[in-house]
């Protein structure tokens, strides 16, 4: 592909399927720096092969490439919260992210919450990942009642 797609121009959104593992991987490493290619099968056993209303595993293609993903579940009483959806893993192709192409993604995957009986969507950032904190909240979603707390164990 030469550049990014126009917004919406032959993008589908669809579940994960075996053949996009690839991919989905490359994609990843390209962002991160590191190829993890049994964490992406192990993701795709657990929540892309099983077909579940649980469990989403979605990626957005334009023809046969494969543009971004997108993983959540749905979680019931963690932290004592009524169920609902969380979104673990987002990721677009650089070259293909003003095409609107995460939002796309975001839409697919709350309309899977929805149908699962959830109203609320939540994620984890990094505080200094500006580029998804940015996405985030240009989706509409706001710090939520939650404080992370970590401690070290080494």
């Amino acid at each position: 592909m030469t550049g990014p797609p126009r917004a919406g121009a032959g993008l589908q959104v669809r579940p994960v399927e075996a053949t996009d593992l690839d991919q989905v991987i490359a994609i990843d490493a390209e962002i991160t720096g590191k190829k993890k290619t049994d964490y992406w099968y192990e993701l795709f056993h657990r929540y892309g092969a099983s077909r579940s209303r649980q469990r989403l595993f979605l990626v957005a293609e334009v023809g046969a490439e494969i543009q971004g993903f997108i993983i959540g579940e749905v979680r019931d009483w963690e932290f004592g919260f009524p169920p609902c959806g969380w979104v673990f893993g987002i990721n677009v192709r650089p070259d293909a992210r003003l095409a609107g192409t995460g939002t796309r993604l975001l839409e697919a995957i709350c309309a899977g919450f929805r149908h699962a009986g959830v109203d609320k969507v939540r994620t984890l950032i990094a505080r200094d990942n500006s580029l998804v904190l940015s996405f985030f909240r240009s989706q509409g979603m706001m710090a939520a009642p939650f404080i992370p707390l970590e401690k070290d164990l080494r």
